[in-house]
């Protein structure tokens, strides 16, 4: 177990595992290509990001279960049929990378390799016959970077990040967007498989106990980051009947997990593996993974504990981002990305979001942030069948790679750009998604959405040059103040979408001259 305090790395000056710095301009909103793998002790995944640089897409991300860490705990080696699936997929890897012009890839490898007495034998076999150099990471190194990883999909996050892998868990102290201590413990279920049944509670607590006041925790946020985590999450979700798949920012409270865990314990296992898509050699280890959970909670006593898909390969792009790209919001430079690429006119949803801002003159930053979003996406689907318009910009804005958005977020977004083009959501396929929102919080959407149907087709220019809002609230008023080339612009068809507007806001429509107002 390590205790270290948050400090600068010399990878922010070198390069890193990159070998080269990603982001030379400071104020550079795209990402290159960039490949990533990650050898664990349970998988060996490869991802290349791509797009928006503070909220990287990912472009491609292929996983081979390798079992490189099986038995590590018992040999001190490498598993030998694990590092034979290992080197296969880094060759895959490397050829990949070569044909998408990213070569070469940035590999990173933790606990199996850096604790097995043949890692170094291996890092040589691999750099001779794919020409890849692994950079093994230690404990604390492995925290750090997780826990960067949990900051860059969610900028807010504060408490503790757990990342548990196949041979070690990790544990790491975030706030201010700062990583604090961090430790690193034997925890993985590969390690558990050799205590004695009855004898895990109090091996895992023992651990735990020092780790709580090491990291001086207890009530606060835990962040999870790891495959056993996730199919955990996955199986919650399940037993809840959760509308949403969506496993980044998932949020779970102490006593439902714990219903869950208990569930899962009186399960067969095989038909949650079916239910859940959940490949065999995950699903082996969440049982262990479970019974660490369970300490987890009982040890630190959380008030929530939360998803997180980012980790380790996400860190390491975290590493690399000037103090000035950390502090731009993720779902926003995702969206400018999207509308920069997808949509007909790049550059107008910011024209529609002031156009609309007056309708919104008391939301908090919150709410401005999702209106934001909306504005710079609604206009990214436009190649779907208009018939499936609506359905396409709902499923984009739930289910795409979005940091810094939570659930009700996703269906806040999803549900305004639906009204984009489509006046009613009644019988929409989407309808038990809605349950995530409030009855205002829908209403707000279906405002928003309108809004958004009768700006964007008001001027495809600029909206501001035809005309302007205005929200009398006492009233309830919604004036559309028009100029001399508003006058000419204003068609049947958008003075029916400002009256729906109007409508849905449960205000009277007034359309004056601008000169009259």
């Amino acid at each position: 177990m390590s205790d270290t305090a948050d400090m600068s790395h010399p990878a922010l000056e070198t390069g890193g595992p990159f070998g080269r710095p990603l982001f030379e301009d400071p104020s550079a909103r795209a990402l290159s290509r960039v490949g990533v793998v990650d050898v664990g002790s349970n998988s060996v995944r490869m991802v290349v990001f791509d797009g928006a640089a503070r909220s990287p897409a990912y472009f491609y991300n292929e996983k081979v279960m390798a079992g490189l860490g099986q038995g590590l705990a018992e040999t001190g080696m490498l598993n030998p049929r694990g590092r034979e699936r290992a080197l296969v997929a880094l060759k895959r890897f490397a050829l990949l990378a070569e044909a998408m012009g990213i070569s070469p890839l940035t590999v990173v490898a933790t606990a199996a390799v850096r604790e097995a007495k043949d890692g170094p034998e291996f890092q040589a076999q691999v750099l001779a016959e794919t020409g890849l150099k692994i950079w093994v990471i230690d404990g604390a190194e492995e925290a750090r970077l997780s826990a960067q990883g949990v900051l860059l999909g969610w900028p807010e996050a504060r408490g503790i990040v757990c990342d548990i892998g196949g041979n070690s868990m990790e544990l790491a102290r975030i706030a201010d967007g700062k990583v604090g201590k961090r430790a690193t413990t034997p925890l993985g279920p590969f390690r558990l498989q050799l205590i004695a049944p009855n004898k895990r509670a109090a091996h895992i607590a023992r651990y735990l106990t020092e780790l709580r006041d090491l990291l001086k925790s207890e009530g606060e946020r835990i962040y999870l980051v790891g495959g056993s985590w996730r199919v955990i999450a996955r199986l919650d979700m399940e037993r809840r009947n959760y509308p949403l798949t969506v496993l980044h920012e998932y949020r779970m409270q102490p006593r439902g997990l714990i219903d869950t865990l208990d569930w899962i314990a009186a399960s067969d296992l095989a038909l949650l593996r079916a239910r859940t898509g959940t490949g065999a050699e995950r699903m082996e280890l969440v049982p262990l993974a479970c019974e660490v959970l369970r300490e987890v909670v009982r040890v630190f006593k959380p008030s929530e504990i939360d998803i997180s898909a980012y980790g380790i390969r996400e860190g390491l792009l975290y590493e690399q981002m000037p103090a000035k790209l950390r502090a731009r919001d993720p779902l926003i430079e995702a969206a400018r990305m999207s509308e920069a690429t997808q949509a007909r006119i790049p550059g107008f949803g910011k024209k529609l979001f002031e156009f609309l801002e007056p309708l919104f003159p008391s939301v908090p930053p919150s709410r401005v942030r999702l209106i934001k979003a909306a504005c710079l996406l609604h206009d990214t689907t436009w190649r779907a069948h208009p018939d499936y318009r609506a359905e396409a910009c709902f499923d984009n804005a739930t289910r795409a790679n979005l940091g810094g958005l939570d659930h009700p977020g996703r269906v806040f977004l999803g549900l305004s750009l639906l009204h984009r083009y489509k006046n009613s959501r009644a019988g929409s396929r989407m309808e038990p998604l809605f349950r995530l929102l409030t009855e205002d919080e829908i209403q707000d959407a279906e405002v928003l959405g309108k809004a958004m149907r009768f700006g964007a087709m008001f001027s495809i220019a600029d909206p501001a040059s035809a005309g302007s809002l205005h929200w009398l609230a006492k009233k309830r008023v919604l004036e559309l103040r028009l100029t001399p080339r508003g006058r000419g612009l204003l068609g049947e068809v958008a003075v029916a979408r400002f009256n729906a507007l109007a409508l849905s806001m449960k205000a009277k429509g007034v359309i004056l001259d601008a000169k009259a107002g």
